[in-house]
């Protein structure tokens, strides 16, 4: 910094106010404070002087604090880039816990609930934090579903009904806190009536909805396994499709609207698509043998489709808890026999676990289900925490809206 005083240690008006970078009145304010001390100029003058070492000490001051500020804002956006990308938490949430390898929905294991409850219970623990405070709807609520119009997958029929019940149902748009448990349940019973009608069945109410989903797929047999999945896969904290659904409800769309917007997000090869790629390849092994799978599955991209998880080095519990299970249920099934098989290879080969995409596709194949299937469980068991979050985003009343940080010319 350049000493610019004069003999008796003092600075003119515009040397000063230069050597801060401001204007006059400014550095009148900070004499006005006691920042600077000034004194009278020269005699028949109205000028005054300023003590230098008064300026250039604040001067330095404000140099230090820009840097620090620079600096604090550099380390902000480098953990907000971060956090966006697998990064630190940028929501409170009191739904779910990710931790050293742990699922827990409102503090139970979800390991643990995916051996006895039922769907029901889970989404009333998420949306309620009450296990037993499901919402049992009477017939006349369900909306008629005979408008809509035919789909090629249920998947496409879930966004038909939810785009049609968010236009006509009259209480869509209740959000007074009392009314959204019963609101999330029309919506979850609208997507499994929707299945039944995709499927030629009849609606029934009356069933559990894990028992509506086996008789819907005609494999009664199996409907205590699909409960276990359903539960598995009922929440994963802020993943892309249930991050969409809740920047929706900040903005006030209804659940149904909110819940179709999470329904899109999830129709992504990095997402919802990932457990048809490990369906694929466990298809490619039984038709092929394992090695031929995995080397033509490793062509296709740098990440093996059903194998590892950012969230979860050390292995995916849910897929872990869902092929125990299928080892119990179907043994003899090829496919289960064959996803061990690739399991133990990649582990050997890699070091990589399988996750829940490989224990999705496996059971679709155990069951004798089409591919695609893979997608429709996955939405009917995400749903519940998706309206789980949308719930939550309803009653926290904030705006998800952050800023960009601009990078053009």
């Amino acid at each position: 910094m350049k000493d610019t005083r004069s003999a008796d240690g003092t600075l003119s008006t515009s040397e000063a106010a230069a050597l801060l970078g401001v204007k006059p009145a400014t550095l009148y304010a900070y004499v006005s404070r006691g920042l600077i001390r000034s004194e009278p100029g020269p005699g028949g003058t109205r000028q005054r002087r300023y003590h230098a070492r008064d300026v250039q000490a604040l001067a330095a001051r404000q140099l230090s604090r820009r840097d620090l500020a620079r600096a604090m804002q550099g380390a902000v956006q480098e953990a907000v880039d971060g956090a966006l990308h697998w990064g630190s938490p940028v929501l409170e949430s009191a739904l779910t816990q990710i931790t050293e390898g742990h699922l827990v929905y409102c503090g139970l294991d979800a390991l643990i609930l995916s051996e006895d409850a039922t769907v029901e219970e889970v989404a009333a623990l998420l949306w309620t934090g009450d296990r037993q405070g499901w919402v049992q709807l009477p017939l006349r609520a369900r909306l008629n579903l005979s408008t809509h119009p035919p789909a090629a997958v249920p998947v496409e029929a879930f966004g038909y009904a939810l785009t049609h019940a968010g236009a006509h149902d009259i209480t869509a748009l209740d959000t007074r806190p009392e009314a959204l448990p019963a609101q999330a349940a029309r919506v979850l019973n609208l997507l499994y009536a929707t299945l039944e009608r995709h499927e030629g069945l009849p609606p029934a109410p009356d069933l559990p909805l894990h028992a509506r989903l086996s008789r819907a797929w005609g494999v009664p047999e199996s409907s205590g396994l699909l409960r276990r999945a359903l539960v598995l896969l009922a929440d994963h904290e802020l993943n892309v499709s249930t991050f969409t659904g809740r920047v929706a409800a900040s903005g006030g769309a209804s659940l149904h609207h909110a819940t179709l917007a999470a329904l899109c997000a999830l129709q992504g090869p990095a997402h919802g698509l990932a457990a048809l790629d490990a369906y694929e390849l466990l298809d490619h092994a039984l038709r092929r043998g394992p090695q031929a799978a995995l080397r033509d599955g490793a062509r296709r991209s740098p990440g093996l489709a059903g194998f590892g998880h950012p969230l979860y080095p050390a292995g995916d519990p849910r897929g872990g808890a869902l092929m125990a299970a299928l080892q119990q249920s179907h043994a003899a099934a090829p496919a289960v026999e064959m996803a061990l098989t690739l399991q133990e290879t990649v582990r050997q080969d890699t070091g990589m676990t399988a996750n829940v995409d490989l224990a999705l596709a496996t059971l679709i194949h155990a069951l004798r289900r089409d591919a695609g299937d893979t997608l429709t469980l996955f939405a009917l068991a995400r749903a519940a925490g998706w309206l789980a979050h949308i719930l939550e985003s309803f009653r926290s009343g904030q705006m998800i809206r952050p800023r960009a940080r601009y990078v053009g010319p």
